[in-house]
């Protein structure tokens, strides 16, 4: 309750930050296009997102023919979640991860690299499945697309704004163009990141109550991790965008600093799990959530 509460009052965040700066663009009309742009752009993610995000990397779908143990465990891990079968996907990708996609629980995908199924075993496999479907329960697919939209939305107004001169007609002058053009965007992302770590954690409790065994993802969340710090997932390096939709961030070994990171700490995540557990491993009961 505590995680939702806390999305809700981000996202809020985010969507008063760009009728902001619509504002600091063009007084009351830059603020009223700002909304309308918005809205647009949030109907258009809603409706493609998904489709577009499994084009961007290749993914291929499967089903029990094709890929029958990972469809199996989708299958019972969804109908146990009491959620509709999702679409399965593949990506020939040697980096461990996952992530799924979807404007709700009707019109879902849950999309594995090639990396993950080689490299963990079924119990790891269903603890990283169930964290997708947790996901997919929770809408957060359309939570993450919608800060995603508007984040760069932001940057895109930002950018607008400079190279229009937007300084001679921002109700602040100089100093307005500079709020616009430098902390605007610096906000929207560090506001798009918080979005995504909260979610992550939710999505761990939830994936771990789901497959009834914290373990299960705590060791695939290490075997992960491992990978993507050894192995570049180059899709991913060329759209960075996306990287808060993978389990782990795909991006990671990149330089990248704990503040702008798209998802908490791997060994945070981990330790709650663990604690999740208990005393009696794989026995799960409340832990240190938020």
């Amino acid at each position: 309750m505590a995680n939702t509460l806390r999305t809700g009052l981000l996202m809020a965040a985010m969507t008063g930050l760009f009728l902001v700066v619509g504002f600091l663009v063009g007084g009351e009309t830059g603020m009223a296009f700002a909304f309308l742009f918005a809205a647009a752009m949030n109907l258009v993610a809603y409706w493609h997102s998904d489709k577009a995000l499994l084009s961007m990397y290749g993914a291929r779908q499967v089903d029990e023919t094709s890929a029958p143990e990972l469809v199996r465990l989708v299958r019972q891990l969804a109908a146990k979640d009491g959620l509709p079968m999702p679409k399965v996907y593949i990506v020939e990708q040697a980096q461990p991860n996952a992530f799924a996609t979807g404007r709700n629980p009707e019109h879902a995908a849950v999309c594995v690299t090639t990396g993950l199924l080689e490299r963990l075993d079924s119990e790891q496999l269903a603890g990283v499945l169930a964290h997708e479907l947790s996901h997919v329960k929770n809408r957060d697919t359309l939570t993450m697309t919608i800060t995603a939209t508007i984040a760069g939305a932001v940057t895109m107004l930002a950018n607008f704004a400079f190279w229009m001169g937007g300084g001679r007609r921002n109700p602040l002058g100089i100093v307005g163009l500079l709020i616009v053009t430098l902390v605007a965007p610096l906000a929207a992302a560090l506001v798009q990141m918080a979005v995504s770590r909260t979610r992550e954690f939710e999505a761990d409790r939830a994936g771990a109550e789901l497959s009834g065994r914290p373990l299960w993802l705590a060791s695939a969340l290490e075997r992960i991790q491992t990978g993507a710090d050894r192995i570049a997932n180059p899709a991913a390096q060329a759209n960075p965008a996306t990287a808060h939709m993978f389990i782990v961030n795909p991006l990671s070994g990149g330089g990248v600093s704990g503040l702008f990171a798209s998802h908490p700490s791997t060994a945070e995540r981990i330790a709650r799990l663990k604690a999740m557990a208990g005393p009696t491993p794989g026995a799960p009961r409340r832990g240190p959530w938020g």
